[in-house]
Protein backbone atom coordinates (compact mmCIF):
# COMPACT_ATOMS: atom_id res chain seq x y z
CA UNK A 1 0.00 0.00 0.00
CA UNK A 2 3.06 2.23 0.75
CA UNK A 3 4.27 1.81 -2.28
CA UNK A 4 1.08 2.37 -4.19
CA UNK A 5 0.35 5.71 -2.55
CA UNK A 6 3.97 6.92 -3.28
CA UNK A 7 3.38 6.03 -7.08
CA UNK A 8 -0.17 7.89 -7.15
CA UNK A 9 1.39 10.74 -5.42
CA UNK A 10 4.79 11.14 -7.48
CA UNK A 11 2.71 10.81 -10.66
CA UNK A 12 0.25 13.05 -9.48
CA UNK A 13 2.66 15.82 -7.98
CA UNK A 14 4.77 15.45 -11.22
CA UNK A 15 1.75 16.07 -13.47
CA UNK A 16 0.26 19.00 -11.48
CA UNK A 17 3.37 21.23 -10.95
CA UNK A 18 4.51 20.75 -14.86
CA UNK A 19 0.21 21.82 -15.66
CA UNK A 20 1.01 25.03 -13.56
CA UNK A 21 4.33 25.59 -14.08
CA UNK A 22 3.15 26.29 -18.28
CA UNK A 23 -0.37 27.67 -17.82
CA UNK A 24 1.23 29.96 -15.06
CA UNK A 25 4.03 31.39 -17.22
CA UNK A 26 1.68 34.57 -17.15
CA UNK A 27 2.49 34.84 -13.21
CA UNK A 28 5.95 35.84 -13.94
CA UNK A 29 4.45 39.48 -14.84
CA UNK A 30 2.86 39.66 -12.12
CA UNK A 31 3.78 41.73 -9.12
CA UNK A 32 6.18 40.04 -7.07
CA UNK A 33 4.02 39.68 -3.63
CA UNK A 34 1.01 38.78 -6.24
CA UNK A 35 3.25 36.12 -7.70
CA UNK A 36 4.88 34.40 -4.52
CA UNK A 37 1.06 34.83 -3.01
CA UNK A 38 0.24 32.47 -6.48
CA UNK A 39 3.66 30.38 -5.01
CA UNK A 40 2.09 29.74 -1.72
CA UNK A 41 -0.94 28.59 -3.07
CA UNK A 42 0.65 25.81 -5.23
CA UNK A 43 2.41 25.05 -2.06
CA UNK A 44 -0.78 24.26 -0.39
CA UNK A 45 -2.21 22.11 -2.79
CA UNK A 46 1.18 20.18 -2.53
CA UNK A 47 0.34 19.94 0.70
CA UNK A 48 -3.37 18.95 0.03
CA UNK A 49 -2.53 16.29 -2.19
CA UNK A 50 0.08 14.88 0.26
CA UNK A 51 -2.61 14.43 3.10
CA UNK A 52 -5.09 12.77 1.08
CA UNK A 53 -2.92 10.57 -0.98
CA UNK A 54 0.23 9.92 1.28
CA UNK A 55 -1.84 10.30 4.57
CA UNK A 56 1.49 12.34 5.56
CA UNK A 57 1.01 15.68 7.55
CA UNK A 58 3.25 17.81 9.76
CA UNK A 59 2.75 19.51 13.31
CA UNK A 60 4.98 22.54 14.23
CA UNK A 61 6.00 23.01 17.68
CA UNK A 62 7.22 26.87 18.97
CA UNK A 63 5.83 28.64 17.08
CA UNK A 64 5.96 30.87 20.12
CA UNK A 65 10.07 31.25 19.48
CA UNK A 66 9.86 33.46 16.48
CA UNK A 67 10.94 36.34 16.56
CA UNK A 68 10.09 40.05 15.24
CA UNK A 69 11.00 40.03 11.73
CA UNK A 70 13.73 40.25 9.80
CA UNK A 71 15.79 37.04 11.06
CA UNK A 72 17.46 34.15 9.90
CA UNK A 73 15.81 30.36 9.99
CA UNK A 74 18.83 27.26 10.18
CA UNK A 75 16.99 24.54 9.39
CA UNK A 76 18.41 20.72 8.97
CA UNK A 77 18.01 19.57 5.98
CA UNK A 78 16.95 15.73 5.66
CA UNK A 79 14.26 15.78 2.39
CA UNK A 80 12.97 17.62 -0.48
CA UNK A 81 9.86 17.80 2.20
CA UNK A 82 10.70 21.26 4.13
CA UNK A 83 11.97 22.92 0.97
CA UNK A 84 8.19 22.89 0.19
CA UNK A 85 6.97 23.40 3.08
CA UNK A 86 9.27 26.27 4.90
CA UNK A 87 7.47 28.81 2.82
CA UNK A 88 4.10 28.40 4.35
CA UNK A 89 5.65 28.21 7.58
CA UNK A 90 7.34 31.48 7.31
CA UNK A 91 5.92 34.30 4.81
CA UNK A 92 7.91 35.18 1.87
CA UNK A 93 11.11 33.37 3.15
CA UNK A 94 14.20 34.72 0.83
CA UNK A 95 16.00 30.93 1.22
CA UNK A 96 19.75 29.81 -0.34
CA UNK A 97 19.77 27.74 -2.94
CA UNK A 98 22.06 25.95 -5.19
CA UNK A 99 22.48 28.19 -8.44
CA UNK A 100 22.13 25.38 -10.45
CA UNK A 101 18.61 24.86 -9.15
CA UNK A 102 18.11 28.47 -10.55
CA UNK A 103 18.70 26.95 -14.44
CA UNK A 104 15.45 24.71 -13.99
CA UNK A 105 13.36 25.97 -16.82
CA UNK A 106 10.24 27.81 -15.53
CA UNK A 107 10.79 26.92 -12.38
CA UNK A 108 14.57 28.36 -11.91
CA UNK A 109 12.60 31.74 -13.51
CA UNK A 110 10.28 31.70 -10.34
CA UNK A 111 12.69 31.39 -7.84
CA UNK A 112 14.69 34.21 -9.62
CA UNK A 113 11.35 36.39 -9.72
CA UNK A 114 10.96 35.42 -5.75
CA UNK A 115 14.26 37.18 -4.82
CA UNK A 116 15.46 34.15 -3.83
CA UNK A 117 19.35 33.91 -2.30
CA UNK A 118 21.47 31.71 -4.73
CA UNK A 119 25.12 30.95 -4.72
CA UNK A 120 27.50 29.17 -6.54
CA UNK A 121 29.30 26.69 -4.06
CA UNK A 122 32.43 25.98 -5.88
CA UNK A 123 33.26 30.16 -5.68
CA UNK A 124 33.62 29.68 -2.09
CA UNK A 125 34.73 32.78 -0.22
CA UNK A 126 32.83 34.73 -3.54
CA UNK A 127 29.68 32.50 -3.09
CA UNK A 128 29.68 34.12 0.54
CA UNK A 129 30.29 36.97 -0.01
CA UNK A 130 27.50 37.03 -2.73
CA UNK A 131 25.20 35.47 0.11
CA UNK A 132 25.70 37.94 2.48
CA UNK A 133 25.12 40.98 0.20
CA UNK A 134 22.46 38.96 -0.82
CA UNK A 135 20.67 38.34 2.18
CA UNK A 136 21.01 41.87 3.85
CA UNK A 137 19.26 42.91 0.96
CA UNK A 138 16.21 40.64 1.49
CA UNK A 139 16.78 41.37 5.22
CA UNK A 140 16.27 45.30 4.33
CA UNK A 141 13.35 44.26 3.05
CA UNK A 142 11.79 42.73 6.29
CA UNK A 143 12.10 38.79 4.91
CA UNK A 144 13.05 36.02 7.13
CA UNK A 145 16.40 34.36 5.28
CA UNK A 146 16.03 30.49 5.26
CA UNK A 147 19.94 28.57 5.16
CA UNK A 148 20.67 24.80 5.83
CA UNK A 149 23.43 24.87 7.62
CA UNK A 150 24.64 21.53 6.40
CA UNK A 151 24.23 22.32 2.88
CA UNK A 152 22.40 19.50 1.49
CA UNK A 153 19.92 16.91 2.65
CA UNK A 154 21.38 14.67 5.36
CA UNK A 155 19.71 11.63 6.61
CA UNK A 156 18.09 11.58 10.15
CA UNK A 157 21.12 10.39 12.63
CA UNK A 158 23.53 11.03 10.11
CA UNK A 159 26.48 13.51 11.37
CA UNK A 160 27.85 15.88 9.13
CA UNK A 161 29.90 19.45 9.40
CA UNK A 162 28.01 22.41 9.69
CA UNK A 163 28.95 24.89 6.70
CA UNK A 164 30.48 28.20 7.61
CA UNK A 165 27.53 30.12 5.33
CA UNK A 166 25.18 30.34 8.81
CA UNK A 167 27.88 31.94 10.78
CA UNK A 168 28.54 34.17 7.66
CA UNK A 169 25.29 35.44 7.95
CA UNK A 170 24.83 34.99 11.93
CA UNK A 171 28.04 37.74 12.19
CA UNK A 172 26.98 40.08 9.11
CA UNK A 173 23.31 40.47 9.43
CA UNK A 174 23.31 41.17 13.34
CA UNK A 175 20.07 39.29 13.17
CA UNK A 176 18.64 36.47 15.60
CA UNK A 177 18.91 32.97 13.95
CA UNK A 178 16.56 30.63 14.52
CA UNK A 179 17.50 27.09 14.78
CA UNK A 180 14.62 24.49 13.05
CA UNK A 181 14.97 20.92 13.45
CA UNK A 182 12.39 18.28 11.30
CA UNK A 183 12.44 14.35 11.30
CA UNK A 184 10.81 14.66 7.31
CA UNK A 185 13.72 12.37 6.55
CA UNK A 186 12.05 9.65 8.16
CA UNK A 187 8.89 9.96 6.06
CA UNK A 188 10.36 11.10 2.81
CA UNK A 189 13.54 9.90 2.35
CA UNK A 190 16.50 11.49 0.70
CA UNK A 191 16.94 9.86 -3.36
CA UNK A 192 13.75 7.48 -2.50
CA UNK A 193 10.22 6.61 -4.73
CA UNK A 194 8.85 5.78 -1.40
CA UNK A 195 6.96 8.27 1.00
CA UNK A 196 5.50 6.73 4.16
CA UNK A 197 2.35 7.91 6.13
CA UNK A 198 2.41 9.99 9.61
CA UNK A 199 3.16 13.42 10.83
CA UNK A 200 6.17 15.30 10.89
CA UNK A 201 7.48 17.15 13.47
CA UNK A 202 8.59 21.05 12.66
CA UNK A 203 10.82 22.21 16.00
CA UNK A 204 11.30 25.72 16.18
CA UNK A 205 13.98 26.66 18.57
CA UNK A 206 14.59 29.70 21.33
CA UNK A 207 16.37 32.02 18.95
CA UNK A 208 20.03 32.76 19.16
CA UNK A 209 20.46 36.36 19.66
CA UNK A 210 23.29 38.80 17.89
CA UNK A 211 26.56 39.24 19.84
CA UNK A 212 28.07 35.76 19.82
CA UNK A 213 31.98 34.77 18.79
CA UNK A 214 31.93 32.62 15.56
CA UNK A 215 33.13 29.56 17.62
CA UNK A 216 30.42 29.98 20.64
CA UNK A 217 27.53 30.65 18.24
CA UNK A 218 28.41 27.62 15.82
CA UNK A 219 28.77 25.17 18.93
CA UNK A 220 25.62 26.33 20.62
CA UNK A 221 24.07 25.83 17.01
CA UNK A 222 25.01 22.46 16.26
CA UNK A 223 24.29 21.05 19.74
CA UNK A 224 21.06 22.52 20.34
CA UNK A 225 19.96 21.71 16.50
CA UNK A 226 21.78 18.13 17.01
CA UNK A 227 19.62 17.40 20.31
CA UNK A 228 16.71 18.53 19.27
CA UNK A 229 16.96 16.31 15.84
CA UNK A 230 17.37 13.33 18.40
CA UNK A 231 14.50 14.01 19.91
CA UNK A 232 12.16 13.76 17.27
CA UNK A 233 13.78 10.67 15.94
CA UNK A 234 10.85 9.10 18.69
CA UNK A 235 8.32 11.97 17.80
CA UNK A 236 4.61 11.73 17.75
CA UNK A 237 3.32 10.28 14.89
CA UNK A 238 6.94 8.67 13.13
CA UNK A 239 6.62 5.62 11.28
CA UNK A 240 6.88 2.34 13.44
CA UNK A 241 5.85 4.71 16.48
Amino acid sequence: MTWLRSAVYNLAFTAWTGFLCIIMMWALMLPRPKMVALMRWYLGTVDVLERVVLGLRFRVVGLEHVPELPFVVACKHQSTWETQKLPLIFLDPAVVYKQELGRIPIWGWFMARAKMIAIERTARSKALTSMVRQANARAQEGRPVIIFPQGTRIAPGVPAPYHPGVAALYGALGLPVVPVAVNSGLFWPRHSFVKKSGTVTVEILTAIQPGLNRKAFMERLETELEAASTRLLTAPGVPGG
